[in-house]
């Protein structure tokens, strides 16, 4: 009889994607994918680790699941928290059967047949050799999808704990990346996001990103092409010379800045400086006029004054993000930030956190509003959470509330944008008026 396996994702579209590679490897040795847990045979949490909170979410959860186990089903911890705790969960979490880290994922049926059978096992051994290139992933159909074209990070930020989770960084080959994103357009996606921890570092001995870009963005049929997340200094003259070159290249970065002081930058061991950071994005905006930024800031970083953090505060509106996710740092176990003295007060660091999150919105509300009036393609991606709208984004990742029907789905279509929330549009089909002779 098949066993029947869930999953549960938390964390980026990294995790996303390796939900989809696991149900690939899983599914291609007799498994039947769950949409629930109720009738699962193995439940699977797949974790994010770089904030404690959300480590806390998943430990919460892990204890929800417990009350689905029967007799010789398993319950694991998969992922990037899986990676960092390794055995510890097991002695932390008594019924749970199985950690497994991301470069373990082609031993799952392995791993699950002998925790099936009562042994308690944890996997988190790095494989820097591993891409999983001949795994199908099993994805949800879609106009939009994720395609990986990078696992791991070498630059070691001393707040971030990815390079502990993930490993060195390496690149897939590029003619391997091509071929699955023609393999998406030919089942119906219009729309591909390149993902890597620092996408734009990406080199796989012979090709480097710009080349990437190239070569995907020449496939038949791709309408867009996305990738994240970027690092700043990455940015070479001959990868935007392709960003401005390649039609189906989206006219939007999410460029993480981390924060807008040098000493807190030079802390983070971020390898640029506020100065550099801005020069980029000159570059950028030069090269694609009407692009838009999203960013990532951290407030409360160790030895963060109020002056340093004035100057993230002042980022915002000098960088005029168009959007941002704002967090509060949080101290990762084994990182090198953990052994930096001078923590905030939580007090602040929560206080701060607070003015970012409305400075982020104040100049996303003013940019927003003075967009309403514009005309752009967007690309119908689902229906709306409410109503009977449908949700659409512009190249430039403007979301958009659209009177649609539900068979536009992966259609292109030219909206007026009529309102704003301060970050979300409502839009009206756009009918060009005729010329009065």
């Amino acid at each position: 009889m098949s066993r029947r396996v869930y999953i549960e994702t938390y964390g980026c579209q990294m995790n996303v994607a390796d939900t989809e590679l696991m149900f690939g490897v899983l599914l291609r040795e007799g498994f039947e994918r769950s949409d629930t847990p109720d009738d699962a045979d193995v439940m699977l949490v797949n974790t994010c680790a770089v904030r404690d909170n959300a480590e806390q979410r998943v430990v919460g959860r892990v204890g929800e699941l417990q009350r689905h186990k029967r007799a010789g089903d398993v319950l694991g911890v998969v992922g990037c928290m899986a990676q960092r705790l390794g055995s510890r969960l097991l002695e932390q979490v008594p019924r749970l059967d199985l950690v497994a880290g991301p470069d373990a994922y082609r031993n799952l049926p392995e791993l699950l047949a002998q925790a099936a059978a009562g042994q308690r096992r944890a996997d988190t051994d790095f494989r820097a050799w591993e891409h999983y290139e001949d795994v199908p992933p099993v994805r949800d159909a879609g106009p939009t999808q994720f395609v990986t074209v990078q696992r791991g990070c070498d630059y070691k930020c001393t707040f971030c704990i990815v390079p502990y989770t993930r490993g060195p960084e390496r690149s897939r080959r590029l003619e391997d990346v091509v071929a699955e994103v023609r393999g998406l357009i030919a089942r119906g996606a219009s729309e591909v996001t390149l993902l890597g921890q620092t996408v734009n570092s990406y080199n796989d001995g012979t090709a480097d990103f710009a080349d990437l870009l190239r070569a995907v963005g020449a496939v038949d049929g791709l309408g867009r092409l996305r990738f994240t997340s970027p690092y700043p200094t990455d940015f070479t003259p001959c990868v935007i010379e392709a960003m401005a070159t390649v039609p189906a290249v989206c006219e939007h970065v999410h460029l993480p800045a981390q924060s807008g002081s040098n000493a807190v930058l030079k802390r983070m061991l971020r390898r640029y400086t506020r100065e550099q950071y801005l020069d980029v994005m000159a570059q950028l905006r030069a090269a694609m006029p009407g692009i838009t930024f999203t960013t990532d800031l951290i407030v409360g970083f160790p030895g963060e004054t109020e002056a340093q953090f004035q100057e993230t505060l002042s980022l915002v509106t000098t960088a005029d993000f168009d959007d941002a996710y704002t967090f509060k740092y949080s101290v990762r176990e084994g990182t090198p930030a953990e052994r930096i003295r001078d923590h905030v007060a939580d007090d602040i660091a929560s206080d701060r956190l607070a003015r970012l999150v409305e400075a982020v919105r104040e100049n996303a509300r003013r940019k927003n509003v003075g967009r309403v009036g514009e005309v752009h393609e967007v690309l119908v991606e689902r229906p709306a959470k409410r109503g009977d709208l449908m949700l659409a984004r512009t190249r430039a990742n403007l979301s958009v509330l659209v009177p649609l029907g539900p068979d536009t789905v992966g259609q292109y279509h030219r909206v007026q944008l009529t309102g704003t929330t301060g970050l979300t549009f409502m839009g009206a089909p756009h009918r060009p008026q005729l010329a009065v002779l």
